[in-house]
């Protein structure tokens, strides 16, 4: 089955597969992909499949809807287009390029390869001279977050997946994200914006640091982040 990765700024934020004939997107709560963002129409866009064939189509919006840096009204989907709506992109992978793929959604945005490079071949003598093995994939750092108001105040969860949505949907939803490079939260859903250390953020991913103290949809926390 084919799918959608949304992301913002290179941070993954959802992984949307095409599962029924028509899938709307748009910043209003009926569509199947909302989008929160006022740089996005109402209704924007709709990706409608038949088969193995997924087709884009612009719904008048706004500001427009670009597929690899060029705007369309209409366009037949082909594996690894990108489409851009504002600062949010969705790339569109097919059943082939994700089959025999970690489903973790942040890999297959990376495009990490799922094969491995042929041999170097020393053209006179036909020595075969593999290649050095790749380094082992940095690790993202360990998170642990201690809420602090709330009815769970004080308790202590582990964030163990690469991607962890918290907040209260229709309220205020943030993306907490464990990459390699660090640590991210990231706006989703709502009027108001995350607050980290008495700051309000904006629409950017934001790095978190050791010990800052993250609020989302009224409920404080602290991280404890770990290499």
């Amino acid at each position: 089955m084919a799918r959608l990765i949304l992301s913002m700024d290179g941070l993954v934020l959802k992984e949307i597969p095409l599962n029924k004939e028509r899938i709307t997107i748009g910043r209003k709560p009926h569509n199947d992909i909302q989008i929160d963002s006022l740089a996005i129409s109402g209704d924007h866009a709709a990706v409608v499949t038949f088969l193995n064939d997924s087709f884009l189509e612009d719904l008048n919006s706004t500001n427009g809807t670009l597929v690899n840096g060029q705007p369309i009204k209409k366009h037949v989907l082909k594996n690894n287009d990108v489409v851009e709506l504002g600062k949010y992109k969705l790339k569109y992978m097919t059943e082939a390029a994700v089959a025999g793929v970690d489903n973790d959604a942040a890999s297959i945005a990376a495009g990490i390869p799922i094969s491995p490079e042929p041999a170097r071949t020393f053209s006179d003598t036909q020595i075969m001279i593999p290649r050095p093995p790749a380094p082992p994939p940095a690790l993202a750092p360990a998170v642990t977050i201690r809420l602090l108001t709330g009815p769970n105040a004080g308790k202590v969860l582990d964030l163990t997946k690469t991607l962890t949505t918290l907040g209260k949907p229709g309220v205020q939803v943030a993306v907490i994200a464990r990459r390699p490079e660090g640590v991210f939260v990231t706006h989703v859903e709502g009027d108001k914006f995350p607050n980290v250390n008495g700051k309000e953020l904006d629409g950017e991913a934001y790095t978190l640091n050791n010990k800052d103290v993250v609020e989302i949809a009224g409920i404080r926390m602290e991280l404890s982040i770990r290499p």
